[in-house]
This record gives structure tokens, C-alpha cells and sequence, in this order.
């Protein structure tokens, strides 16, 4: 079932989105060749409790049996990383590397959610073309994130997008409802039909976050039990906002 938040729901939803959009600046800001990942994690946790959060995926349980809980703040996932990689002392960017900060902030019983995927330095044409694709693929899908829509609406436009420009949309991962819970109903694959699934209604809030891999889907899962790569070592962006549905145009909280 969906939740369809309150009106002080939804202002409780903008506040701790507000934190992960801060959190994000602060992120970009910090990002250059010779920084590591886990001075980036830091950064984060610092700014998200400075504004009264909680960092929501430290502690996450993996579902899995035998994998410890997330151990950091962020995500952080660099190249071939496709999502969840583990914040480290030892990985220090450097100069071209794209890195996917993903993360999720707490605050007053609400959750928001927001990925986005920087260019450390100066890229390479294919890195920034991938990274402009993955968030254009995202704005062309929230076209349709409309009341009175379908889901598979917002979902099909992705897919269909990223394809049309050579990439691939990764299948096993997915966006998602969100509010009290970090995941909840609906469910917001990259691909599907158009017409198809639930219905938008208005108040519903929704992280939708295209994962876009430079060439073939096809994905593995590391040792850690987190960090997903792309089988083929190629690159991968992704790019994540928590919305609200309205009775007009769908309003995006993780953008300040």
C-alpha cells in the first residue's frame, strides 16, 4: 500500500530533504583528486547532525544473512562502482574519476533520499556525457511522476530515454517510495510499459534514481556484500531525487 502523506507529513518530508540537499553541496564542494572517501562519509555525517539529522544508512541492515550493517553514512561508489560502495581511508580520488555519492537523511520521523555522480577534476568526454545522460534521464522521467498518471509512465520514460542515447539502465536495483521508511511502495524500476502500475495520486513522495551503465547491464555483487560493479568494468552514473506528487507538476525536495 502507498502512503499518502498529510500536509504536515509533506512539510516534515521537505525539512530532512532539505539536510540531503546540504549534505550534497557540502559533498561537491569537498570533492577533488587525493581526498578519500571516508573524509567525504565524514563530511557528510557532520553536516547532516549539524542540521538536527540522522545519517539514515549508517546501520542499515543488509538482508542478508552474514552481512554486517552499512558501516558509513554515504555510499560512494567510483567508476565501475555502480552503487554502495563502502566509504575507505584507503581509496583517495583521483584526477577524471567519476564518483556516485548516494545518501539518506533522517529528521523527524521522515527520510530523504537523493544520489548524485561528480566528475573529480577534469573528465573525460564519455564520463561527462554519461554523468549529463543519467540526470537528464531522471528529469525526462519525472515528466510524467503527474497525478492521475502510472507509475510505469515515469519508469518507461527512463528506459527509453537511456537507451535512445547507447547506455543501459542497471534492472536489478530500483527507486522507490519514501517517507517514515527509507523504502516503501511503490516500487520504480528504470524500464517497464507505459500505462502500466499504480495510479499517482497527490501527496505521494517518491525517490526516483536512474542507474545508467556506460555499456552493457549486466552487474555483480563484491565480497563486502554491499558494493555493486558493472560486469564489464565499464563506467556507471546515478542520479537521485526525492519528489512529491502534486495536483500540478511534481515538486522535487532534494534540490536547494
Amino acid at each position: 500500500m502507498v502512503d499518502i502523506k498529510s500536509k504536515r507529513e509533506i512539510e516534515l518530508m521537505k525539512e530532512v530533504c532539505r539536510i540531503t540537499a546540504l549534505t550534497h553541496e557540502a559533498i561537491k564542494n569537498a570533492i577533488k583528486p587525493g581526498i578519500s572517501t571516508k573524509e567525504l562519509d565524514i563530511i557528510a555525517e557532520k553536516t547532516i547532525r549539524e542540521n538536527g539529522g540522522i545519517p539514515a544508512q549508517k546501520g542499515y541492515p543488509s538482508g542478508e544473512k552474514g552481512i554486517p550493517p552499512f558501516p558509513a553514512s554515504i555510499c560512494a561508489s567510483i567508476n565501475d562502482e555502480v552503487i554502495h560502495g563502502i566509504p575507505s581511508n584507503r581509496v583517495k580520488l583521483k584526477e577524471g574519476d567519476i564518483i556516485s555519492i548516494d545518501l539518506v537523511s533522517y529528521k523527524n520521523g521522515f527520510n530523504g533520499d537523493a544520489a548524485r555522480t561528480y566528475i573529480v577534476g577534469k573528465g573525460s568526454k564519455n564520463a561527462e556525457r554519461l554523468v549529463e545522460i543519467t540526470k537528464q534521464a531522471f528529469f525526462e522521467g519525472i515528466k510524467y511522476a503527474k497525478a492521475g498518471n502510472r507509475i510505469g509512465d515515469v519508469c518507461h520514460a527512463i528506459g527509453e530515454f537511456v537507451e535512445k542515447n547507447g547506455y543501459s539502465v542497471v534492472k536489478e536495483f530500483q527507486g522507490h517510495g519514501i517517507g517514515r521508511q527509507m523504502h516503501e511502495e511503490p516500487g520504480i524500476p528504470n524500464y517497464g510499459k507505459a500505462g502500466k502500475g499504480i495510479r499517482l495520486e497527490p501527496g505521494m513522495t517518491l525517490a526516483i534514481e536512474p542507474m545508467v551503465i556506460e555499456k552493457k547491464p549486466d552487474v555483480l555483487i563484491l565480497d563486502d556484500g554491499w558494493t555493486i560493479i558493472t560486469e564489464d568494468g565499464s563506467l556507471s552514473a546515478h542520479y537521485e531525487n526525492t519528489i512529491l506528487i502534486t495536483e500540478k507538476e511534481p515538486e522535487i525536495l532534494t534540490i536547494i
